[in-house]
């Protein structure tokens, strides 16, 4: 148990050295003291965290109020907006058939 934590423990060390490193080249890039970096990204960070649970806050209002649709629903009403990822558009269906059977 305690080899384990010990590993833990030093790849967080090498994980806080490599952000370290890359810290200092944004630094430089862009000629920005590094604590100035940091604060930003912090800020960033706590914004995003906040509209993330803000989310999750209103879904489980939904929810509790049964303002909900149900999974199959949902996934066909997203699918009906957006193409799906890796499947050819309705435009393109026919010309990819065609490529794999040409030869």
């Amino acid at each position: 148990m305690y080899t384990a934590q010990r590993r833990s423990f030093r790849s967080g060390r090498q994980h806080d050295h490599d952000n370290s490193e890359k810290l200092d080249r944004i630094a430089a890039d862009t000629q920005r003291g590094k604590s100035f970096l940091a604060g930003k990204a912090v800020a960033a960070y706590v914004e995003r965290e906040l509209e993330i649970i803000e989310g999750i806050k209103r879904g489980m209002a939904d929810a509790e109020a049964r303002r909900v649709i149900p999974h199959d629903q949902a996934v066909a009403e997203r699918s009906s907006r957006m193409p799906s990822v890796g499947r050819p558009r309705a435009d393109e269906a026919g010309s990819s058939v065609e490529a794999s059977t040409s030869g």
